[in-house]
């Protein structure tokens, strides 16, 4: 069994470990997620980031079984790593491959971050035009993120298969991300309503399942007359894996553009999936006031995608990985102080 199978394998039976552990530790059946947990709770997930982080730092050349300067560069060239590695210095190399992919990990995971923010104000919506009771949200957002790593990890590796063979599918990732910056840019005021009747998710699952007219607690399924039928909560699930594969359409082609090594592209994902799913209880009732996020976020990903078609020219004049970190957090920290700064209320007035 190869060490990249076996380090998935452990990321994977890790995450729920946890998941369970966040299930009966920081949840009390059929009862809300008070702010306190939910601090906690994302306190707990980016710690774990960052522990994988230094992970990788010390340990990151055990990914892929890195025992020679042959296969450091093996793994440098067909993951476009493009670093400078001095043939007779295995071990200073090895050291500049560990910190690289710890920052690629890093600035992967700032990005998918923060484009994942603007799930909440989605799923805010869905729980809302649904009528959800705050105490069912916790088990809606922990199976959903179940559902999140078996999409993430699909699109993940296919998204890989595909660069591999096709390079220039990178162009493509590059120009969509700069087309849906523009679009959220476009349409950032727009009022986003979700129709519990006619939402095409609920349309399709009433066509091919029984569905029971009201909720029954917590309960995804419910017998009725010895017939199995699928309750409204397990609609809002549906509606939040999908809302989820749209998302990872957008977040997963702009990790790409910060390392194409897609395990390292995956964890990133995960980890902030993870922690933004739990910070979502912190965020749900003030998520309106960061109103400028929306500009922020439409900026990244115009960014990201300039970057993916500038190709090899982006580290020509200079727009290293720490660099692109440094723009990405800058963006976002301006978008929220100025939300801050600038209510919308008085930006209405004015």
């Amino acid at each position: 069994m190869s060490n990249e199978v076996i380090f998935l394998i452990g990321f994977v039976v890790f995450i729920m470990v946890m998941m369970a552990a966040d299930l009966g530790l920081f949840s009390k059946p059929n009862q809300p997620v008070t702010l306190k947990r939910a601090a906690i709770m994302s306190l707990i997930w980016i710690g774990f980031a960052l522990l994988f982080y230094v992970l990788l730092l010390n340990y990151g050349h055990m990914l892929h079984s890195i025992k020679n300067f042959a296969g450091l560069q093996a793994v440098n060239i067909s993951h476009f790593h493009k670093l400078k590695l001095n043939p007779t210095d295995f071990a200073g190399g090895l050291d500049l491959y560990r910190k690289n992919i710890g920052l690629e990990f890093i600035t992967g995971y700032v990005v998918e971050y923060a484009l994942s923010v603007d799930n909440i104000f989605v799923i805010v919506l869905v729980f809302a035009a649904f009528k959800v009771s705050e105490k069912h949200y916790h088990k809606v957002l922990l199976w959903g993120i179940i559902g999140a790593i078996v999409m993430r990890f699909l699109f993940v590796f296919l998204g890989a298969a595909l660069i591999t063979k096709f390079e220039w599918i990178l162009y493509l990732f590059g120009a969509f991300l700069i087309y849906t910056g523009v679009m959220m840019f476009i349409n950032r005021n727009k009022e986003d309503n979700i129709d519990p009747e006619n939402h095409k998710v609920v349309k399709l699952a009433s066509k091919y399942f029984a569905v029971h007219p009201r909720f029954e607690g917590d309960k995804f399924f419910v017998k009725l007359n010895g017939k199995k039928l699928i309750t409204p909560l397990f609609l809002v699930l549906l509606i939040i894996e999908f809302t989820d594969l749209i998302f990872a359409v957008d977040s997963i082609p702009a990790v790409f553009s910060v390392t194409k090594d897609p395990y390292i592209v995956f964890f990133s994902n995960i980890f902030a999936i993870l922690g933004l799913r739990s910070m979502f209880f912190l965020l749900a009732n003030i998520i309106d006031k960061f109103h400028y996020l929306k500009v922020g976020l439409a900026l990244l990903l115009v960014f990201i995608g300039a970057k993916m078609l500038a190709g090899h020219y982006a580290e020509q004049i200079g727009l290293t990985t720490m660099r692109s970190l440094i723009i990405i957090v800058l963006i976002l920290v301006i978008s929220v102080v100025a939300s801050l700064v600038f209510p919308k209320n008085k930006t209405a007035t004015a």
